[in-house]
């Protein structure tokens, strides 16, 4: 084996001499020192209490641990190779606990050298190894195998894990001795690796050729539906570069075209194949008809897992890229490839899940991509066949999709900590998700390119004097997106914008009161011709209210008006113009009312006649004014109404629903059902009546 600087004598393989570098302990449990000097026990060495750093030795000692009842020499050279893996891995013992662990380590060597070496059975410790390799391949490997019913699938895939390990000890002991490996234990080798790739964990379904046939949750038919449908790939174009496997199926096309990592289609070729069994069971009722997979069942999955991706295309206004083919063949099989490229972008999307609207944008164009190229379309640049953007390379979309995504949310977080900065000087999930929410996403283009402004951060670094006064610089350059819909300011003024309704209930009550009072003091004066005309004085309160609020919208929202869209912008300054008249025609009108008109009053009421025998201007003004509280009013009635009108598309409803709110794509329809609001009113009209009551003294 390879020998490290300072040995100590009498501990390394056949008399050597391993490193005397002290350094690993125990990841999981604390060592005290008193421990670190004596012996720490035998259980430390598992792989469950190695230290973070050193992940990789935990298969070693868990092989040691198992072979040391019959052959404690091969066990005292695999924990050897696994100290001086983890000497290589960490040299300086800098990592959290790994000086204790491999302290600790060492002096287990030096005590099993001698007795193991005195046990030994053959002259060396390379033949030693490739004897009990030999043994351990014909005892285990071979004899599960070799069993007639083949089920224990999880011993025989450990055994292989077992065998890749000791030949990995063999072949550094055979280097360190300068002896060189049996043909024969290469060929043997050479199997468990072909057969180790067979094998590999599973989380429920065992997909491997030989436990497809053997495994007893294999034999169900729901799941002998959906496993066979997946391996329909008859007339799919393999690319030229890969080899195809006798036992591939859609998800491996998908992997060879887009470049998936491998871990990521088997674990969704597993999900897939579950979700489609479950509701075919369900389906599909009687076991005899259970052959194939059922169309119906297959619609179901299709429907929830596009469900969101529909929506989002609506409201954009595009079509979807959900293209059948013509051929009813063919049609279960596009399906499937559909939803199979939807569950390997979300699987190996990591914290873009975050921001499910990105992975609409990214699925959008990759299903239009996988669409042109069973179409057999040609690319208009090119005047080639269709193919990926990114291609098919290994782990192309990781690196070429994801990761730039990512390096922006990276980014922008390490600026929300390292930066004294206010809300609207980085951006978080939520702002970089709302960027999809506009057709304006589209700009991006396939394949994104890397100088749009979605990738654009700000330029400056703030220092410590710009940290204290950070309010009054820009938000970033020109380039920088900025956020989309929202930005905080941290204010008092919240206060009263976010609970417009309470203060305006309080203030107009009060002054409604005072007026009550100021001309008799019984709330039966409000009766009085003279006393009701002053209270509706209240509505012109309301509308100074009203564009007060219209003012601290603009103000509340100036940090997002770089990147608010034009129609938010109109939107804000016809909220204040609109204020602003009905601040001048309410006091006019109440004016027009009075019985010795002056002035200006005089001259409008001239207009309109005298008066006499006609409804008062002012009432039909406060009507117009509280025409849009009318309207709400009923949408809070019938939420239904209201739930339809936010969640239509349709431009004359989004033109109406645009003077409320502005249209977002999500939290559209989100309102409680007429029962529900019946429920919360009824109970607080009886609140407020118990109350009154007790005020009153009626009790």
């Amino acid at each position: 084996m390879a020998s490290s600087s300072g040995r100590r004598p009498g501990a390394g393989p056949g008399g050597g001499e391993p490193s005397s570098t002290p350094a690993p302990a125990s990841g999981g449990r604390r060592i005290l020192r008193t421990q670190t000097a004596g012996n720490l026990g035998e259980s430390i060495f598992d792989s469950e209490v190695v230290p973070s750093s050193l992940v990789e030795i935990a298969p070693i000692l868990r092989v040691a641990n198992e072979v040391e009842a019959s052959n404690p020499r091969v066990a005292y050279l695999c924990r050897f190779y696994a100290f001086e893996k983890a000497h290589r891995l960490d040299p300086t013992s800098s990592g959290r606990g790994v000086r204790q662990f491999k302290t600790a380590l060492l002096q287990r060597l030096e005590r099993e050298n001698d007795p193991t070496l005195k046990g030994r059975v053959k002259q060396s410790d390379a033949r030693e190894m490739q004897s009990f390799y030999q043994h351990y391949y014909k005892k285990y490997i071979q004899a599960l195998q070799n069993a007639a019913d083949k089920a224990d699938r999880a011993q025989l895939t450990k055994a292989y894990q077992t065998a890749a390990v000791l030949f990995e000890v063999l072949k550094a002991v055979n280097v360190s001795q300068k002896i060189e490996v049996d043909q024969a234990i290469l060929e043997t080798h050479n199997q468990v690796e072909e057969k180790k790739k067979l094998y590999l964990p599973y989380n429920i379904l065992p997909l491997d050729p030989d436990s497809a046939a053997n495994q007893a949750i294999m034999r169900y038919p729901e799941i002998q539906a959906s496993f066979h449908a997946l391996r329909n790939t008859r007339g799919l174009p393999w690319p030229k570069d890969h080899e195809k496997k006798d036992d591939a199926d859609l998800l491996e096309w998908l992997q060879a075209l887009f470049g998936f990592q491998k871990d990521n289609v088997s674990n969704q070729r597993e999900h897939l194949i579950l979700l489609l069994a479950n509701v075919h069971i369900r389906e599909m009722s009687k076991p005899d008809q259970q052959s194939k997979l059922d169309d119906h069942a297959l619609d179901i999955v299709m429907k929830k897992l596009f469900k969101n991706y529909k929506r989002w295309c609506k409201y954009l206004g595009r079509k979807s890229s959900l293209w059948l083919p013509t051929i009813q063949q063919e049609v279960q099989q596009r399906k499937l490839l559909y939803m199979g490229l939807y569950l390997l972008i979300w699987g190996e999307a990591a914290n873009l899940r975050f921001m499910p609207e990105c992975l609409c944008y990214i699925y959008h164009h990759m299903a239009f991509e996988l669409y042109g190229m069973l179409a057999g379309n040609v690319s208009p640049t090119t005047g080639e066949n269709v193919k990926p953007a990114y291609g098919g390379a290994e782990e192309a979309f990781l690196k070429k999709v994801v990761t730039p995504i990512y390096k922006i949310i990276e980014m922008e977080a390490e600026r929300s900590k390292t930066m004294k900065s206010k809300h609207s000087h980085w951006r978080n999930y939520d702002d970089l998700n709302e960027y999809f929410w506009s057709r304006d996403c589209f700009r991006l283009g396939w394949p994104m390119r890397a100088d749009a402004d979605f990738f654009k951060t700000p330029n400056f670094v703030l220092n410590p004097r710009d940290q204290t006064n950070g309010e009054h610089r820009p938000a970033g350059n020109d380039h920088w997106m900025g956020k989309v819909n929202f930005v905080e300011i941290r204010s008092f003024w919240h206060i009263f914008r976010s609970f417009d309704r309470m203060w305006s209930f309080l203030i107009l009550s009060l002054q409604a009161m005072v007026i009550v009072a100021w001309n008799g003091g019984t709330p039966g004066d409000i009766f009085d011709a003279g006393v009701f005309k002053q209270v509706l004085s209240i509505f012109i309160t309301a509308a100074v209210m009203k564009m007060g609020q219209a003012i601290l919208d603009i103000v509340l929202s100036w940090k997002a008006r770089r990147s608010m869209s034009l129609a938010v912008k109109l939107r804000y300054i016809l909220k204040l113009l609109s204020g602003a008249a009905w601040v001048v025609i309410l006091p006019v009108t109440y004016a027009y009312t009075s019985d010795n008109p002056t002035g200006l009053n005089r001259t409008i009421k001239s207009w309109f006649g005298d008066g006499r025998n006609q409804p008062s201007l002012y009432i039909l003004a406060v009507v117009i004014y509280l025409s849009p509280n009318m309207l709400a009013a009923t949408l809070f009635i019938f939420p239904v109404l209201r739930r339809f009108l936010e969640k239509s598309n349709l431009k004359v409803v989004a033109l109406i629903m645009w003077w409320s709110q502005p249209r977002l794509f999500v939290g559209r329809g989100m309102h409680e059902g007429a029962f529900s609001l019946f429920k919360y009113v009824c109970p607080s009209k009886h609140l407020l009546f118990f109350m009154n009551c007790h005020c009153t003294g009626s009790f």
